[in-house]
Order: structure tokens, then C-alpha cells, then sequence
């Protein structure tokens, strides 16, 4: 399977897939990221420890700090106590709130993301900007032209202009 085939399939199976946790997997909020594809996680507990992405993911889907992820717990870590099933996107956690497997402590977190959500999406009027990616390595620099200086300089040339 090429590279681009394998991307499109993996990207389309994080979009497109409802799961619900099962009996073991957890819901969890990441922290951020430690490199080498790990992940600092924090549990609905409030326990904070590190989960491994896999393979298929890698290069594929990016997580951020704040995203929401169902994990896996692996027996084998002492560190490095799960690994990553899936990454949740607002209309998953939409879904998985209405099937009332959401846990408690993330529900003002998920709603207030999930209102943002739908509020930015009426303003848009369903133009998909959303999804697109914004670099936040870089300063937002706003230039705003001042009508006086603009005046300053008219009246100094009709000044200059009577003399």
C-alpha cells in the first residue's frame, strides 16, 4: 500500500468512526506532547502518565494539547501505560455524550469545545474553515492605518505649499 493510500484510509477511519469505549479503554484529555510519540495524558482520576501513538497514526493525524483520545491500557509499561485507539473529534464526543459514556469531569471541557464549535459554524455558514489549520508559531500581526497621521501630512505639505 502506498504512502497516500495508506494516509487517505487512516484519515478517513478517524473522521468517519462512532466508537464507544469498551469495557477496559478510557477516555483521556491530552497534555501534550513529549516527542517520539509519546503523549502525556490525564485521566478523568486525574492521574497523569504517558501513552504511545501507533504506528498507523504516525505522520498521519496530528493530536493537540486539550484533544481527547480513547486509549488502551498495556500491561507491559512501567511509563508508558497505554497506547492510543482513537482520537476523538467534536462530532465523536457529540456522539459518545448522547450514548452517555462520557465521563463527568470532561463534561464542561467537551460542551463549552463543542458549543464553540457550533457557534463558529453558523457564522461560517458551513464554509469548512474549521478544519483548517492555523499556525500558532507565528504572531498574529494586526497593521491599522491611522487617519491622523494621514492628516498630519496633508496639512504639513499645504503648510509647506502657502509658505
Amino acid at each position: 500500500m502506498s504512502k497516500a493510500t495508506k494516509r487517505k484510509h487512516v484519515t478517513k477511519e478517524v473522521l468517519d468512526d462512532y466508537v464507544l469505549p469498551e469495557d477496559n479503554q478510557k477516555i483521556v484529555k491530552i497534555l501534550g506532547g513529549k516527542g517520539n510519540n509519546l503523549h502525556e495524558i490525564e485521566t478523568s482520576e486525574g492521574e497523569k502518565y504517558l501513552v504511545s501513538m501507533p504506528t498507523k497514526f504516525r505522520k498521519n493525524v496530528w493530536i493537540k494539547r486539550g484533544d481527547f483520545v480513547l486509549i488502551q491500557p498495556i500491561e507491559e509499561g512501567e511509563k508508558v501505560k497505554a497506547e492510543i485507539v482513537a482520537i476523538l473529534y467534536s462530532e465523536q464526543i457529540k456522539y459518545i455524550q448522547s450514548q452517555g459514556k462520557w465521563p463527568k469531569e470532561f463534561v464542561p471541557l467537551a460542551s463549552t469545545e463543542v458549543c464553540a464549535d457550533i457557534s463558529s459554524d453558523d457564522d461560517d455558514s458551513s464554509s469548512g474553515s474549521d478544519d483548517l489549520f492555523v499556525n500558532t508559531n507565528r504572531p498574529q500581526c494586526v497593521y491599522e492605518s491611522t487617519d491622523s497621521s494621514e492628516n498630519e501630512l496633508s496639512d504639513s505639505v499645504a503648510n509647506k505649499d502657502d509658505d
